[in-house]
């Protein structure tokens, strides 16, 4: 390449071979062969360049691009640059972007929790029962066990406040004999999570408390899965006649949810076996009827004897990512 560039030019040689002519010159200056551009004899002075970005960066002119400040100052009888040289002023600086003192969104931390018993990670959150009428609706405020998926705690009311909910976490922790330091608290960003009741409550009870980032559904999914399972039940109804049939439901489903619906989440327990200590019973009375169906009819468990799966022993929101390899 380089002896027929000497031979017929550049640009010819380049058409000759169907090479662009900036790869040449790109590999070229990687290895140093080119020679670093002069400054042109016009180009602005260090002070000139310094003035030019003050001006752009100025209170005045700060908010507006390049071309409508070289437009203004033309009309007040003053030229300091080109537009296009004023982009490149600021491009040296990294000032092609908004340049203005404006307020910048916060970076919110992924939650990463872990339950490895009940008791330690709740999270609860609210959803709206409809009532008989257009635009009735009664708040069910729900609170989860996500290691056992034992609703620990529930409650229909009227309004959605940080105050009810506030008395709701203090009875439910009463009931479930919830130590200092014990226990963690995760919810979404609504203003009931958040309200000052509510915080003042954790701060006594020392409860830590965890929210999910802003829009994000997936840093509270036991709750949303829960809402799921409940509404997708054969018997929930379009509408609720008033607020007291709404509890009267709602305490038969959790009455069920919680002592007889098998999870999938679970391996196939009950909430409740996995909140009270029960999943490694219930574990060993199937796993010896397993034991006893494959003894009387082996040929149908060709892999052999199938073992049954007890409950999760541990239990994550957002579960942190594996460490690399480094070595």
């Amino acid at each position: 390449m380089r002896e027929l560039a000497t031979q017929i030019g550049v640009k010819r040689a380049c058409e000759v071979l169907n090479v662009p002519r900036s790869q040449l010159y790109r590999e070229r200056q990687a290895k140093g062969e080119l020679a670093p551009r002069p400054t042109p004899a016009h180009a602005l002075s260090s002070a000139e360049r310094a003035q030019v970005r003050a001006t752009l960066n100025s209170a005045r002119f700060m908010d507006q691009a390049p071309r409508q400040v070289y437009a203004a100052l033309l009309d007040e009888g003053n030229y300091l640059c080109h537009w296009r040289t004023m982009y490149r002023v600021l491009a040296a600086h990294g000032e092609v972007c908004e340049r203005r003192l404006i307020r910048r969104h916060p970076v919110y931390n992924k939650p990463e929790l872990l339950a490895q018993a009940a008791n330690q990670v709740w999270s609860w959150d609210i959803t709206w029962l409809r009532g008989a009428h257009k635009l009735e609706k009664y708040p069910l405020y729900t609170v989860l066990d996500i290691f056992s998926r034992y609703v620990v705690g529930w409650m229909i009311a009227e309004v959605e406040s940080s105050e009810l909910a506030k008395h709701l976490i203090a009875e439910t922790a009463g009931k479930q004999g919830i130590q200092p330091e014990q226990l963690t608290l995760h919810a979404d960003n609504g203003i009931p999570m958040k309200g000052k009741p509510l915080s003042q409550l954790l701060l006594d009870l020392h409860i830590t408390r965890s929210h999910s980032r802003p829009h994000t559904s997936d840093d509270n999914p036991f709750s949303e899965a829960q809402f799921k399972t409940m509404k997708y039940r054969p018997d929930y109804p379009d509408r609720f006649a008033s607020i007291d049939a709404a509890r009267v439901w709602a305490r038969a489903f959790f009455g069920w949810y919680n002592n007889l619906h098998y999870h999938s989440g679970l391996n196939l327990m009950t909430p409740a076996s996995v909140h009270y200590g029960q999943a490694d019973a219930v574990q060993q009375q199937r796993q010896g009827v397993m034991s006893a169906a494959f003894q009387a009819y082996p040929q149908r468990f060709p892999a052999g004897l199938p073992y049954i799966q007890g409950a999760p022993k541990a239990v994550y929101i957002n579960p942190p990512k594996p460490a690399e390899n480094l070595s």
